[in-house]
């Protein structure tokens, strides 16, 4: 089966964005020559599944940077919405996450990241993430978008590693238990 992984960046109160989206908080922390493993985790998938939120907070950026295939979740996102640049990398789909990750297995897909607040929520609450890797920034920004929501039931996390960095970026993996 396709495994999911999730690699996101949090304040260290635990928030992914400020409560209007905006991650500007994010690209404040001079981390210049820091390796944390963003490369080697782009290069071990096949593609990525987000949101919607996190594909129009994508589209902001100066310029595109991925360039593997990219699934986003929406039931509201018009293909229009996708410049034309971009659409033969770009797929919209209303699939339930079981479905999207069984459709990829087929296709021959090992691994996915899997991007973006409720995105990453809803593939945990249907057992479909295998590992997380945190970033944790130094900083407190008081509210917005936290990375974990309601859970039904407790998920359960194997420690893998831990690492620091000269900028004060604490990244640790996870591995979700079975």
């Amino acid at each position: 089966m396709t495994t999911g992984h999730v690699f996101i960046a949090t304040s260290l109160d635990g928030f992914i964005a400020r409560p209007d989206g905006d991650i500007d908080w994010l690209h404040e922390i001079d981390a210049a020559g820091e390796d944390h493993g963003y490369d080697a985790m782009m290069e071990s998938v096949d593609g990525l599944i987000m949101g919607r939120k996190t594909f129009e907070k994508v589209l902001t950026f100066q310029d595109w940077p991925y360039t593997k295939p990219v699934f986003v979740l929406s039931r509201t996102l018009d293909a229009d919405a996708i410049p034309a640049t971009l659409r033969e990398f770009i797929k919209v789909t209303t699939a339930e996450p079981q479905v999207l990750m069984a459709e990829l297995n087929q296709k021959g897909w090992h691994s996915v990241y899997v991007d973006g607040g409720q995105t990453i929520q809803s593939f945990l609450r249907n057992g479909l993430i295998d590992t997380l890797r945190i970033a944790r920034l130094p900083r407190l920004i008081g509210r917005g978008v936290p990375l974990f929501g309601m859970l039904e039931t407790d998920v359960f996390l194997e420690h893998v590693e831990t690492r620091s960095f000269s900028s004060g970026l604490v990244s640790s993996l996870y591995r979700v238990k079975v």
